[in-house]
């Protein structure tokens, strides 16, 4: 009976170590498998030139949260979801009033903070309106009349003083919006390829995790 108990107790202190060397290398692999599936997301981001600031909105987590498991789950996904499966899935956007999208020149600047310049956002800051041009075949305009260019390292444009709206000097018509009645994006990212690449690298990752008796 004694001896029974004792391979019992061994039996029972292996399998638990079984369990735990399963448990190291399951996780780990999970965790690999989601970080290398994050890394993978950002490269195609930023090498299909859009930034490393939306490339960072990939992110990836691992549960059960803080612990190992035989039974982990990898989640990877991005705070910019809208923008990632326009990318993903090639899209064709439209205004909202079903009339224009105004494109920004880079004549046209930004708002405060870095804020996308509109049509009407140009307008409240510049106090001016913007004269619409209908081009037949081509892009429509919206263009600010009476600017004058700016001189030193700031650039760009500004409305014309009372004196040189007076005289005309320096005075020019600056395109600031080029109107489209639709935008098509193409298809940049490969999300589900990516998962499908390191869900099938999960099984090889895990046995390389795995550590038998005596192993460094």
């Amino acid at each position: 009976m004694k001896l029974a108990a004792a391979l019992s107790g061994d039996l029972r202190k292996i399998m638990a170590e079984e369990v735990k060397a399963a448990e190291d290398a399951v996780t780990a692999g999970m965790r690999q498998a989601a970080d290398g599936l994050k890394a993978d997301l950002r490269r195609q981001v930023t090498e299909a030139g859009m930034g490393q600031r939306l490339a960072n909105t990939w992110r990836a987590e691992l549960y059960p949260k803080g612990q190992k498991s035989i039974k982990p789950a990898g989640f990877v996904f991005t705070r910019a979801p809208t923008i990632i499966r326009a990318f993903d899935q090639g899209a064709v956007i439209k205004s909202k009033h079903g009339f224009w999208l105004a494109i920004p020149t880079p004549a046209a600047g930004t708002g405060a903070r870095g804020k996308r310049m509109t049509p009407g956002l140009w307008e409240q800051m510049h106090g001016s309106r913007l004269r619409f041009i209908y081009r037949r075949g081509a892009p429509s305009l919206l263009v600010a009349e009476n600017m004058r260019a700016r001189t030193g390292k700031r650039g760009g444009f500004a409305k014309g003083s009372a004196s040189a709206l007076r005289s005309g000097r320096g005075m020019t018509s600056v395109v600031m919006f080029i109107l489209v009645p639709q935008v098509s994006l193409k298809k940049r990212l490969d999300v589900d390829g990516a998962a499908e690449r390191w869900g099938s690298a999960l099984p090889e990752l895990i046995v390389r995790n795995w550590r038998d008796d005596g192993a460094p």
